[in-house]
């Protein structure tokens, strides 16, 4: 397992967020993706994985509700999965989202993303509903963690 060195940056580093999340999904997405949905959310938080000087992976999250902490986007470069960079991330959110005064963390997930559902389910989330999303074709799965 890596150890990431996760660091904490604002919405200054939007431009950053959008390259790093073009490394890991497609299709890619500018930087106005990324502040609009920021535009009306409470309490966003970029979280990024380092290794040595390279960004390796990034969470992102927002309040979804006063008693409620939502995980939106949580991705790893692909040549530095599969050694613990998620699992990293989703516990430094964790933390953030506890040290906040957030009761629960919520957490969705694309049914395909066969090593996201396992990370959240080792981390602990119980899954609570699944969801049709319109603009991918594709099941979510809801998945909740009480923080307190």
């Amino acid at each position: 397992m890596a150890t990431a060195k996760i660091i904490p940056v604002g919405l200054g580093e939007v431009e950053l967020l959008a390259e790093l999340y073009n490394t890991v999904f497609s299709p890619g997405q500018g930087v106005e993706f990324f502040e609009r949905r920021f535009a009306s959310r409470h309490n966003v938080s970029i979280l990024l994985a380092m290794l040595e000087d390279q960004h390796v992976g990034f969470v992102v999250g927002f309040e979804l509700m006063p008693s409620t902490y939502f995980t939106w986007l949580c991705g790893v470069v692909p040549d530095f999965r599969r050694v613990g960079i998620a699992t990293q991330l989703m516990r430094a959110e964790q933390a953030w989202a506890h040290d906040n005064g957030y009761p629960t963390m919520r957490f969705e997930c694309q049914n395909q993303h066969r090593p996201m559902l396992h990370a959240a389910i080792s981390e602990g989330y119980d899954l609570v509903g699944i969801r049709w999303d319109t603009a991918t074709g594709n099941n979510v799965v809801i998945f909740e963690k009480d923080i307190q």
